[in-house]
């Protein structure tokens, strides 16, 4: 059989090439012109035009919205509750999920524990590009799986999988990694974007058509972003990350995209000798124990997906010797520099001179604005060198005008932080509970300078 023939297609404005070049002779582009398999020209370019050739093409079937039935989408549990609770409540039959992380952050070992937990009730396969099936054996040795129903292969070759997945036909099979897949169509090496885009499209197309559950590793960039072409995202139903500090025991895994579950919603692990266990009150791993209260420290309930999780927020305000410094960890940056301006302009406290330093304890990142009223309260503490009273959350969004704006699901938020024993709530107007809570005092605020002489109490 012939080889396929291959041309070099410009990301910028589709102009093909024969052969790679630095440029792109069509829009003079640099670096974007990227190997792709040829289109065969079919024998009248006019045949399927039935405007241009008189021909009747087939018509599809246009269907009524309304009348389309619908039915629940049965799940498939991995055995890992956080796993499920990202996912949405399991793996669904011919999905495409795919997961990035920094190297070593756990998701071969994740994924590992959770095809042992299937093979249970299901067939699963184990594609490995990475690791040889020694590494991988000693791997599940050390973690005491049960591996007696896990079937695995070591191969790179696309062609070579998907023979193997039509002859194995498992349920759930896992692509370790999907940048060392390579097709033997293109000639570019594994990991480049003209592979990982072309094997990716062929596995989600036998995954569609026979129902297999197919999970992508993905590597990820030095700036954390999935390595390969962006489309890798379109074209999977779901796109989870892997968080957490290599040097750190916990783990996070946060679902960006998910087309059978709610976006934003996070797993928690520990990462222990026995592989990943799921954390089942991670709000205690936000918060510091310290033994009395601290200036610069504020509790806030952030909200991720469908959980509410208590953070501490802490700050450290101190005088500046040169240029004054401004840093945040876990927060976003510019943010910081908006809400100390809005803390002068409108509650009086200048920071101009000091160093200010923010962190979310835990190695969480919070991209939620309902962390501003928490953030100005730390850092009016830590300056003051007062603390907060005992037993206070705080959330809130501040705005440039010094008022203080309600969030999403304040209830539940309140209902979590008197769960873990908070008595005292220092929260917008606008989420002030119609209902009283049992055990929790609530403080409503409507403008900064409120907000900082309630925390006096």
């Amino acid at each position: 059989m012939a080889k396929p023939k291959t041309i070099y297609s410009c990301t910028e404005c589709g102009g093909q090439s024969p052969k790679w070049q630095g440029q792109c002779p069509h829009c003079n582009a640099w670096n974007t012109l990227v190997e792709s398999v040829a289109e065969t020209a079919s024998v009248n370019r006019f045949s399927n035009h039935p405007t241009l050739a008189g021909v009747n093409a087939e018509r599809g079937q246009v269907l009524q919205l309304s009348k389309v039935k619908t039915q629940d989408i049965p799940r498939q549990p991995t055995g890992i509750g956080e796993f499920d609770r990202v996912l949405g409540g399991g793996l669904v039959s011919g999905g495409v999920v795919l997961i990035g992380g920094d190297p070593g952050i756990g998701k071969s070992t994740m994924l590992l524990q959770a095809l042992c937990a299937i093979s249970a009730s299901s067939s699963v396969l184990y594609v490995s590009g990475e690791e040889s099936p020694q590494q991988i054996a000693m791997r599940a040795n050390r973690l005491t799986l049960d591996t007696h129903d896990v079937k695995l292969l070591a191969e790179i070759e696309l062609e070579k999988i998907l023979a193997t997945l039509g002859h194995e036909k498992p349920q759930v099979a896992v692509i370790d990694s999907i940048q060392t897949v390579y097709s033997a169509a293109l000639t570019s090496a594994p990991g480049s974007v003209a592979q990982v885009r072309e094997c990716a499209a062929h596995l989600t197309r036998f995954a569609k058509s026979t129902g297999t559950t197919i999970v992508l590793v993905g590597h990820v960039t030095k700036e954390g972003a999935l390595a390969g072409p962006r489309v890798l995202e379109h074209m999977v139903d779901t796109v989870l990350y892997f968080e957490g500090d290599t040097h750190s025991s916990f783990r996070l895994i946060r679902a960006v995209k998910n087309r059978f579950g709610a976006v934003n919603e996070i797993g928690v692990f520990a990462m222990t000798e026995k592989g990943l266990r799921e954390v089942t009150n991670p709000s205690a791993m936000f918060l510091s124990t310290h033994s009395s209260n601290v200036p610069g420290s504020c509790v806030m309930v952030t909200q991720e997906g469908t959980r509410p999780l208590l953070v501490e927020i802490q700050a450290l305000v101190d005088e500046a010797h040169m240029n004054p410094k401004r840093l945040s960890v876990g927060l976003e940056q510019n943010r910081l520099a908006m809400l100390l301006a809005v803390l002068h302009r409108h509650a009086g406290i200048a920071c101009f001179d000091q160093d200010v330093f923010i962190n979310a304890v835990g190695g969480v990142k919070i991209d939620e604005p309902g962390a501003d009223l928490a953030v100005l309260l730390a850092i009016v503490s830590s300056l003051r060198n007062k603390p907060l009273p005992t037993k206070h959350v705080v959330f809130g969004e501040v705005g440039l005008a010094g008022e203080v704006r309600p969030v999403q699901r304040g209830q539940e938020r309140l209902k979590e932080a008197a769960k873990l024993g908070f008595t005292h709530a220092i929260i917008p107007k606008g989420n002030k509970p119609k209902q009283k809570i049992d055990g929790m005092e609530i403080i409503a605020v409507e403008r900064v300078e409120q907000a900082v002489e309630a925390m006096r109490g």
